[in-house]
């Protein structure tokens, strides 16, 4: 089923009883889908060991659903919030505040890492939380960079927990779910797929106050998030670089339209604290 008729689904019947009570065709006429998906449907949720094999494979990890009250609040508020959200690791990290997605491109520059560092680490020391995505380049230096000095990061993945992508961060994921948190809207079996990464951008931007871009380039999976975090009310930044270095090239783009130019790390905390202030103000 899509996301789509899952929430058509629950607004209809929010115990999610009904829909195991009626007939295929029954089905298909509540969720206006055709016969044959209706079918599989009913197939699928009287299999009981199809179910039995599911509560098997998803047994090791926290699951959090839309209607829990301990779904995260960063994420309720966000466009198509993610309706289920598989948890491997500390799932605290979830409510933890502040939280910082840190975004870039998979082929940094030489100069990446330095950047990375330079904005990124003071704000791991004061206890901030490192989002990202874990892909190749600045997204896995951004995790490994807080596991090293023993700040907190959530990694959100486009697959499930059995499927690490990219394999060569498959000892990352593990350092990840014991120092961290692994987090996928997808069922552990689920292998990725090319849509799954611009769908978890959402989750990647939603979990975060603001988005830093590090390096990206003008055309660049990179500016889907940025889109994402605009989307949602989000505060995006962008590290300046080198207008002769491609991988600067979407962050100098960024600061012409608007984005705000984070030179250092205090340009991000000033921001956190004078918003803080605000909302303790307003309330």
């Amino acid at each position: 089923m899509s996301r789509r008729n899952l929430r058509r689904l629950l607004r209809m019947d929010p115990s999610l009883a009904y829909i195991f009570l009626i007939s295929s065709t029954e089905i298909s006429h509540y969720l206006s889908i055709r016969k044959n998906q209706a079918e599989i449907l009913y197939q699928d949720i009287h299999n009981t060991q199809l179910i039995h094999d599911t509560l098997q494979d998803i047994k090791a990890y926290h699951i959090i659903t839309l209607i829990d009250e301990t779904y995260p609040p960063m994420l309720k508020t966000i466009k198509d919030a993610p309706i289920v959200l598989y948890c491997y690791g500390d799932d605290t990290l979830l409510y933890k505040t502040p939280s910082i997605s840190v975004i870039g491109t998979r082929n940094p520059s030489l100069d990446a890492m330095n950047k990375t560092k330079y904005i990124i680490s003071p704000l791991i020391k004061d206890n901030w939380v490192i989002v990202s995505g874990m892909a190749k380049g600045i997204d896995s230096y951004a995790h490994r960079l807080a596991l090293h000095e023993g700040g907190k990061t959530i990694a959100v993945l486009g697959s499930g927990f059995e499927y690490i992508y990219p394999n060569e961060n498959t000892f990352l994921f593990q350092q990840l779910v014991k120092d961290g948190l692994a987090l996928s809207e997808y069922p552990p079996k689920v292998p990725p797929r090319k849509f799954h990464f611009p769908e978890r951008n959402r989750i990647i931007s939603g979990l975060s106050f603001a988005t830093v871009v590090i390096e990206a380039t003008e055309r660049s999976g990179t500016m889907i998030t940025v889109d994402q975090a605009l989307d949602q009310g989000r505060e995006v930044f962008a590290v300046p670089g080198s207008p002769h270095i491609p991988q600067s090239i979407g962050c100098l783009k960024l600061i012409q339209e608007g984005a705000t130019m984070a030179v250092t790390y205090e340009d991000i905390m000033s921001d956190w604290r004078n918003k803080s202030f605000l909302r303790t103000n307003s309330e």
